[in-house]
């Protein structure tokens, strides 16, 4: 990851990198993956922008992921950070596990979204969600009875596009991964009602090849937000933004320049 600054946010502080000028947008780092995004947020079509990507609690340098996990406090984790940058209004994108985050504060706080990119966000609403729901269910338990360890081969087994494209996850980022994001997800409760508060322009990105899981959230995404933009990017799996990142690049930025803010270089 790029350099990198401890910014303090409520009680805890973030590992934030930024660099660029322009608008601003702001890459929610996913579960398990710390810096996932970051060929995303590299990509030279963005090149016009000032990209912020930072890890979130119990990842990095952030602080701990005190307690139970939740996908409402992340959000309001990145509520408060985009205070502390002094960032009025963004342009946030989210994949996997933070898809669900950029999603609730976008109906939490509509007024600081200027855009929503959404990367396969966790399908726990869909017809299979029962199914989803009992696999990270299974890795909460194989991770208690047999340990961490364990239950990432499992993960990596089931999850199509989940293994690492370079280094592996740091042991804490792991124990993260299974003590808090996956109860987080079980925990999430957004819905159709929630999401009528989302007025901003999204747009949806998957891949061809993602599985039922995440084709199934793609329409639902679809359902909830008819006015959101949709792309299928062939031949990639739920690890695209590692594999695909030029063509996401690409896609991103012509979506991000059909919607400008006009918010002034910092």
């Amino acid at each position: 990851m790029r350099a990198t600054t401890l910014v303090p946010v409520g009680e805890t502080e973030l590992e934030v990198a930024e660099w660029g000028r322009g608008e601003p947008v702001v890459f929610v780092q996913t579960a398990l993956t710390a810096d996932e995004c970051e060929p995303l947020a590299e990509q030279p079509a963005l090149a016009p922008y000032r990209r912020i990507l930072y890890r979130r609690r119990g990842y990095g340098r952030s602080g701990p992921a005190t307690g139970a996990g939740s996908i409402v406090r992340d959000a309001a984790d990145c509520r408060a950070l985009l205070a502390a940058l002094r960032v009025g209004r963004a342009h946030l994108v989210g994949l996997s596990y933070s898809g669900a985050v950029v999603l609730q504060l976008a109906a939490d706080a509509p007024g600081l979204v200027q855009t929503l990119t959404l990367l396969e966000p966790p399908p726990v609403r869909t017809p299979s969600a029962p199914d989803f729901r009992a696999v990270c269910e299974r890795l909460i338990g194989i991770r208690r009875e047999r340990g961490a360890p364990a239950a990432l081969q499992e993960f990596l087994r089931v999850v199509p596009g989940a293994a690492f494209h370079g280094a592996s996850p740091a042991e804490r980022d792991v124990l993260t991964f299974f003590d808090a994001d996956l109860p987080a997800l079980l925990g999430w409760r957004f819905g159709a009602e929630d999401a009528r508060r989302v007025g901003c322009p999204v747009l949806h990105v998957g891949g061809s090849d993602s599985g039922r899981f995440f084709a199934e959230m793609r329409e639902l995404v679809r359902a909830w937000l008819p006015h959101a933009e949709d792309v299928v990017i062939q031949g990639a799996d739920h690890a695209l933004a590692l594999t695909h990142a030029g063509e996401i690049g690409e896609v991103l930025a012509a979506f991000l320049r059909r919607h400008p803010s006009g918010t002034q270089p910092r």
